[in-house]
């Protein structure tokens, strides 16, 4: 557009367009024209009306569109047809475009006010679907708000959350940005940068949005420009190589010709408008005779501009004069491109719609025939109404208006592929359908090709997805899309990728290695099948073993001078009872349950005080015996056999009562222990009463410390009859053991808290075996000569 400086003196030069041509726009408005000759010439629609029109060129600029749109209003170009066929000339019913969003704003803030309907086929922005700014304003084009939802889904599909974002500095761009941005947001998409600008800004402008692309970590770029904004920073960009990029396009320059020259775009995708097939349109816009062009100013503008050459000789100029030869078939540009038609077909979809109006206006069918009355008054509000409720099909095509003037929205997916020759075309790969339930507005109907050529999706993330196992952690002052992965903390696992928190395992599960999955605890115990548990057992059977062993050699030696003098009763019923002392560990290994919890401890408490009680009854005898030597002395009789049972069977009874009320008022059972170990279930018995464990434990300790004292008070007896002194040493062995236990015991873990008493099980009874029928044993198998009352009697040998 061509501007003035205004000195204020006097009036300003009117508004006028400079540049060259845009065939796109020559284009549409030559779709117009066909449009209306088809209306008038045919017999159903407005039969016997002929329509007129009058098309002014807007430059693409605010002021001019505004200037034109107040001379339609009030009429004051020239009529191009005053005769009988116009019955109110000059009067505008409707009005088609503009094909800007900001050209059709301020239009249709003026027009508005008037009731007159505006009909666009290209403006998008989201804004003029609001009724109440703009009431009179339709559109055969869909709104960006539909175009916004699906590229945010496009770029969603291919799992792109880290983008940047490029718009025109116009309503159009800013509008249909902000749109596609909170749809985005919704989707989990995250924004590098957003920039724009305007085609009339200066070039450090457009250079530094050019830098920010190229500095940009973002692989894809969606761009809602306009088609003369994104040519610009395209030229920008062509001058210095920067990385490859994915570019995502709005409608109104991904589907435009002129673009395609740009070839570092090919593997551009991005949403087109259906294409069409406008039937005898193409021989319309390729027949233009010499008379027709030489016309209209327009046409002989763009004939001499595609040609070089000049209608008619103008002095001054060295241009060739046009011959008569030019062949527009031969002519390659957008106008001449036939090949598809999509915006062109919204011009078409608009002029049969104000023409549908207008026929529902002063057409009325009678008897079969459609009659209308070419002379009654046409109030453009009249027109407004009738548009609002137009519905038809045209070529296939479905024409109607929501309630905010808004058609079904439906895209083509348009994808910029190299063709055989080296060149690009525009190849559909999908459908998006508003109008489909929500999730199936999508369709991929062939492969695409993405940025260089390349067959891979390309990534554009900030960050690489968390793995399963996972947890994302924001980065600080970066977007949502910005994070860390870090590892599950222990006990937890993350069982989908991006996972935002890290979930306990169930308390009987533990993650495993990866922290992806929860896995059952292994359930531990002291088992048979292990080589802890095959240890103890075999001592444990090898105890009883000997001590039935020791028994059968006292037996078979029950005469002999040893045997009979250390008291074979109490030794036979000690030996019994080390045999079940050994067995008893047995108890203890195993998978507990109730029984076992029950009987290990009290068949261990039982069977240790009939051991100690045994060994005590001996150690009393010992003393008792070398009492009753001394003149005088009758004490033997008060501690015969009858009283030595006795007194085993009281001790022993003491401990089956301690037992047995431990096992009524609150028992061992079995539990699983979870605390021990985080990563494995201990299964234990639990003591159920600690002060029954604690009273078994120190019965026995009592009955240990009693024997040793007395044992310990007959060591200066004769050598030959002194069994105090093994006992002594079995006692030592047996408080030393017991001592010991305590400490281990309450810090061992899990199983091998049961293996720690069980060793002081065995080490206690092998202690008392050893030490106080041993040397019996060898004196019978191997010194028969010392087993005789004799030489126990002599008091050195």
């Amino acid at each position: 557009m061509h501007t003035v400086k205004h000195n204020y003196t006097s009036l300003p030069e009117p508004l006028r367009c400079t540049g060259s041509i845009h065939y796109r726009e020559l284009r549409f408005s030559r779709a117009m024209v066909f449009a209306i000759n088809e209306i008038n010439n045919s017999p159903e629609l407005l039969p016997g009306i002929t329509l007129g029109y009058q098309i002014h060129d807007s430059c693409a600029s605010v002021p001019v569109a505004v200037q034109v749109t107040f001379q339609l209003i009030n009429g004051l170009h020239p009529l191009f047809d005053t005769g009988e066929k116009c019955s109110q000339s000059g009067i505008v019913t409707a009005v088609v475009g503009e094909s800007g969003s900001t050209p059709s704003i301020s239009m249709s803030r003026i027009i508005g006010s008037f009731g007159i309907p505006q009909v666009s086929h290209f403006a998008t922005c989201a804004c003029l679907s609001d009724k109440q700014q703009y009431p009179t304003f339709f559109r055969t084009i869909p709104s960006d708000q539909f175009q916004a939802d699906a590229l945010a889904k496009l770029v969603k599909h291919f799992g792109w959350t880290w983008i940047g974002a490029v718009r025109s500095d116009s309503d159009y761009g800013n509008n249909g940005m902000a749109s596609f941005l909170r749809a985005a947001r919704k989707e989990g998409i995250c924004v590098e940068y957003s920039e724009s600008f305007y085609r009339t800004h200066p070039h450090s402008r457009i250079q530094r949005v050019a830098d920010v692309i190229r500095r940009s970590t973002a692989m894809v770029v969606v761009a809602f420009a306009a088609t003369g904004d994104m040519t610009i920073l395209l030229e920008e960009l062509a001058r210095q190589p920067s990385p490859p990029r994915q570019w995502i396009g709005s409608e109104s320059w991904v589907t435009d010709l002129q673009i395609l020259r740009f070839t570092f775009c090919v593997g551009t995708i991005g949403f087109g408008i259906q294409r069409s097939v406008i039937p005898d349109l193409r021989d319309f816009l390729l027949d233009l005779s010499p008379a027709e062009v030489a016309g209209s100013s327009v046409l002989t503008e763009f004939w001499e501009g595609a040609f070089n050459c000049q209608l008619e000789k103008r002095a001054g100029t060295g241009e060739r004069v046009c011959d008569g030869t030019e062949d527009i078939q031969n002519l390659q540009n957008p106008y001449t491109d036939t090949s598809e038609f999509r915006i062109t077909n919204m011009v078409y979809k608009a002029v049969y719609a104000i023409a549908h109006a207008i026929h529902n206006v002063v057409c009325q069918e009678r008897n079969s025939t459609i009659q209308c009355d070419r002379f009654i008054k046409t109030e453009p509000v009249q027109v407004l109404g009738q548009l609002k409720r137009v519905n038809f099909t045209r070529n296939g095509y479905q024409v109607s208006f929501d309630a905010n003037g808004d058609p079904l929205a439906r895209y083509e997916l348009v994808n910029w592929q190299r063709n055989e020759n080296g060149g690009i075309d525009f190849v559909t790969v999908g459908h998006y359908d508003a109008s489909l339930p929500a999730g199936q507005e999508f369709h991929m109907s062939r492969n695409l090709t993405w940025a260089k050529g390349s067959t891979q999706v390309p990534v554009s993330v900030c960050s690489e997805s968390c793995p399963p196992g996972t947890r994302k952690v924001l980065q600080k002052g970066k977007p949502i899309c910005c994070y860390d992965c870090i590892p599950c903390a222990e006990g937890e696992f993350s069982n989908i990728t991006d996972s935002s928190d890290c979930f306990p395992c169930p308390e009987e599960f533990w993650p495993n290695a990866e922290r992806n999955l929860c896995l059952r605890k292994p359930v531990e115990f002291l088992s048979f099948h292990e080589v802890l548990g095959i240890i103890l057992a075999t001592f444990s059977v090898g105890g009883a073993c000997l001590a039935i062993v020791t028994a059968t050699v006292f037996f078979r030696h029950r005469t002999s001078a040893i045997v009979r003098a250390n008291n074979s009763e109490l030794s036979f019923l000690l030996l019994f009872s080390l045999t079940l002392c050994f067995l008893c560990s047995l108890t203890f290994i195993g998978r507990p349950s109730e029984l076992s919890c029950m009987l290990r401890h009290t068949a261990f408490g039982i069977t240790f005080v009939l051991c100690i009680s045994c060994v005590l009854g001996k150690t009393i005898v010992v003393l008792m015996a070398f009492r009753a030597t001394l003149p005088g002395s009758n004490v033997m009789k008060w501690f015969g056999p009858a009283q030595q049972r006795m007194t085993v069977v009281f001790f022993t009874f003491v401990q089956a009562l301690i037992c047995t009320l431990w096992l009524v008022l609150k028992p061992p059972f079995p539990i699983k222990n979870l605390t021990t170990y985080k990563e494995r279930i201990i299964l234990e018995c639990a003591l159920g009463s600690a002060i029954g464990f604690w009273a078994v434990l120190g019965y026995i300790g009592l009955l240990a410390v009693l024997c040793f004292v007395l044992a310990v008070l007959a060591r200066k007896l004769p050598d030959n009859f002194n069994e105090a002194k093994l006992i002594t040493f079995s006692m030592l062995i047996f408080c030393a053991v017991w001592i010991t236990f305590i400490p281990a015991y309450v810090s061992s873990p899990g199983k091998f808290t049961v293996a720690v008493e069980i060793f002081a099980i065995l080490a206690s009874s092998f202690g008392l075996i050893l030490c106080i029928f041993a040397p019996k044993c060898f004196i019978i198998l191997f010194r028969p000569e010392k087993n005789t009352k004799k030489h126990l009697m002599s008091k050195n040998s």
